[in-house]
């Protein structure tokens, strides 16, 4: 496989999960985590912005709990690997790249040009967000030689 395509398929998984047009919905933490595979229970909180829509968007700050997931130290006494230092700075550089505004923007100020939450255009706006995420996880990974299975796609 080549980076090009493991990159496309962790877009295409986030896509499928996030949408929920194939499958049930996720939500944008919990599309991230499945992903790549990673237990998602606590990515529930990242939903909308930490559950009230003032905190980071949940898809961007998913990308980072990841790649904490994956490159971290298994000690919980233990310091952030290299890593993991460097695949957070290369995401966050990546992804701001690619969104408007600041990376660290609020849910609430992201979906403000939407005038209803449960709407279509702010559901492929946000999609879009989890998919560049994901896209950006896998190639950090993919970078550092540490680069994981995308599970097969779930059943509804």
């Amino acid at each position: 496989m080549t980076r090009e395509a493991y990159v496309a398929a962790a877009r295409a998984r986030a896509e499928l999960l996030y949408l929920g047009e194939q499958v049930a919905h996720r939500s944008c933490g919990i599309a991230l985590a499945e992903t790549f595979g990673v237990p998602s229970r606590s990515y529930q909180a990242l939903r909308k912005g930490g559950l009230t829509g003032e905190g980071a968007c949940g898809a961007l700050q998913a990308g980072v709990l990841v790649l904490g997931e994956l490159l971290g130290d298994p000690e919980p006494t233990g310091g952030p690997t290299a890593a993991l230092k460097e695949g957070v700075v290369k995401y966050r550089a990546a992804v701001a790249s690619q969104v408007s505004g600041p990376v660290d923007a609020s849910c609430n100020t992201r979906t403000a040009p939407f005038p209803e939450f449960g709407g279509r255009p702010r559901l492929l706006a946000c999609t879009a967000l989890a998919v560049t995420a994901a896209g950006e996880v896998a190639g950090v990974l993919w970078d550092l030689g540490r680069a994981v299975s995308i599970p097969e796609a779930p059943s509804r």
